[in-house]
Formats: structure tokens, sequence, C-alpha cells
């Protein structure tokens, strides 16, 4: 399980070190073989071990050809899906078309969501916790039924 935000410098040639607190379960658990893909909602990337987008691949292929909206989804994810592998150094190389999506320059952030890592330049990771947090905050829209029975 991945969790947590850690900040990250991408070095000149589009590398960035995975820090070493999730190495050794990459590795364990797949070999060090990493999936990178656009997000459909968000101005990030999705980082996936090979396994977990695997699961995302075959959910792909059960959706509709035929139908436009699943056919967008497909051509977006599968068409920007990356694979990348945790070099002896233990960094991964994200491709430039995907740096590019998320404006990914320098500093960015490394965000754990359970299965899979979130990319974010560091100026738009801010932005959204701020606005997540104000979303919060004015509770305009209603909970979800789930929600509704979530504590901390």
């Amino acid at each position: 399980m991945f969790r947590g935000a850690t900040t990250i410098n991408l070095d000149s040639k589009g590398r960035l070190a995975i820090p070493t607190r999730y190495r050794d379960s990459l590795l364990d658990e797949c070999e060090g073989q990493l999936v990178c893909t656009i997000d459909l909602h968000q101005p990030c990337l999705l980082l996936y071990p090979l396994p977990e987008w695997e699961k995302i691949e075959q959910k792909l292929s059960r959706l509709s050809s035929m139908n436009p909206a699943e056919r967008r989804v497909q051509r977006l994810l599968l068409g920007h899906a990356s694979e990348c592998q945790l070099d002896s150094a233990g960094r991964v190389l994200i491709a430039n078309t995907l740096r590019q999506h998320a404006l990914l320059v320098k500093e960015v952030m490394l965000v754990g969501q359970f299965n899979r890592f979130e990319l974010w330049s560091e100026e738009a990771w801010y932005q959204q916790v701020k606005d997540d947090i104000e979303a919060e905050q004015s509770a305009k829209s209603p909970l979800s039924e789930r929600l509704q029975d979530f504590s901390l």
C-alpha cells in the first residue's frame, strides 16, 4: 500500500528516484516494472506497479470499442501508457509526452494512493490540496452514502 506525499526532483533526463521506503516492495511485487499513464480528470500522472496496471487493462478490455465514450477512455489510458523500469539506482524514466501532459519540470510530488502513485507538479499539487480543502469546508455538495458513515 502506498501512502503519503513526497517531493522528488526530476533530473535532466526525466528520471525520478522512487523513495527507498517503496523500492523493496516494488521489487518484490513487480520486479520494478511499472506503468505510467495520464489521469483523465486531474493534471497528473498515474504510476502503477505492473500487476495493478494489468487489472486496469483487463477492465479496459471489457469496454466496447463501438461506444464513443468507452473508446475514448481506452484510447487515452492505453494510448498514453508507458512502461517504466526501476533502475539499479531506484529511478524511473518518465516519458517526455507524459511529463508535458502533467507539466512536470523539476519538483514533482509523488503521492501514494493505495495501489498506485500520482505524480503532480509541485505547484499543481498544492493548488489541488487548497481547492480540495476549500471544497470540503464549503460542503456545498451532499456527502455520498459511504462518506456519511466515514469517521476519523
